[in-house]
């Protein structure tokens, strides 16, 4: 049997391309931006909220404003999909992709237990942490930020509380109230189907009764439902955007990313009912932006109604409030919602960070 000073080298310089990997995938906290023509490509680790979480930052020109995409699900990270979706932006923005807590990259290297709480607030402050490394890291007084459907949540909160970080909000696909919403889809789609004679979804989606609901089952059962009315009347996305590059297509990859969809929706819907999305309220409890804010919503989005998302724009006070109704786009990502994204940045938000 060989003898542990033997052994030991040859074990270390067996670690050592792991250990390497593993320091390097942790971003460095200077200032990354040494001038204002750098083209910057970053990727990697950054410690927020007492534990490491994965963003990614890429653009042309770090004269550019930045942008922080917080991606929806909960669980449903962009990074994947992000070069196939947003690359075109990266002319005239630097843009952020950030694996939140709980999802992605960030849930492969923190796996939580089960019963490990997750909150809206504590998200929340991970994203104004996150923005806050930001300003520092890219060497910008203010950055830009949007938020889609869950992330639209975070959003809005992270908006309301520290607006000094941001020029400007725009929610995409916004969530307003966990009743309203809820109840709205609800009828439609049961509306939808009894109209076109759909009778297996009209008794599916009628045997979940009206929300609330406290089985945790019911929302993937009328989320199916929307996915396929919604099918009917929007334009689909492009079958490239949804391969997710080589480094998010590894087994282990790939297997984290469910796994942190599996635990991010349990935590979203709540064994009884009871989970983060129950607690939301907006026109409660947020109402009252310090920063210009703008709403981009699908036209045939089935999950947050138009209806409601104009409703909530009405009543809220802000320097500046937009509503911005896409037609062909439903709840998730296609080509008009993408491109109208991108027109409200280049014509309207971009001139705040001037």
């Amino acid at each position: 049997m060989a003898k542990l000073h033997q052994v030991l080298p040859a074990l270390l310089m067996s670690l050592l391309p792991a250990l390497c990997l593993a320091e390097a995938t942790a971003m460095s906290p200077g200032l990354a931006c040494k001038s204002a023509s750098q083209a910057i490509n970053e990727e990697g680790f950054v410690e927020v909220g007492g534990i490491p979480q994965w963003l990614t930052i890429k653009g042309k020109h770090c004269s550019n404003p930045v942008v922080l995409i917080v991606h929806g699900g909960p669980g449903n990270t962009m990074s994947p999909y992000a070069s196939a979706i947003y690359g075109a932006w990266e002319k005239d923005y630097t843009i952020v992709q950030w694996d939140q807590r709980g999802a992605g990259k960030t849930f492969g290297r923190n796996k939580p237990g089960e019963d490990t709480p997750l909150s809206i607030a504590q998200m929340a402050d991970d994203g104004v942490a996150v923005a806050t490394y930001l300003t520092q890291h890219l060497g910008k007084k203010k950055i830009i930020l949007t938020g889609s459907s869950w992330g639209s949540i975070l959003g809005a909160q992270m908006s309301i509380s520290r607006p000094e970080l941001f020029y400007a909000y725009v929610g995409t696909s916004q969530v307003v109230s966990y009743r309203a919403n809820q109840t709205s889809s609800y009828n439609k789609v049961l509306n939808l189907a009894q109209a076109a004679g759909d009778q297996e979804t009209v008794s599916k989606v009628s045997a979940l009764g009206p929300p609330p609901w406290s089985n945790p089952r019911n929302f993937g059962v009328l989320r199916k439902a929307i996915r396929k009315y919604e099918a009917l009347s929007t334009d689909p996305a492009p079958k490239t955007w949804w391969s997710a590059e080589p480094a998010y297509a590894t087994p282990a990859a790939l297997a984290d990313y469910e796994a942190g969809e599996d635990y991010s929706f349990l935590k979203f819907v709540g064994y009884k009912g009871d989970g983060m999305f129950s607690t939301v309220d907006f026109p409660e409890t947020a109402s009252k932006f310090a920063i210009p804010v703008f709403f981009v919503q699908g036209a045939e989005d089935l999950l947050t109604m138009p209806e409601i998302t104009r409703q909530y724009v009405d009543s809220i006070t802000a320097p500046q409030k937009e509503y911005i109704l896409v037609p062909r786009a439903g709840h998730d990502p296609n080509l008009p919602f993408i491109e109208a994204q991108l027109k409200l940045l280049n014509e309207r938000v971009r001139a705040l960070s001037n």
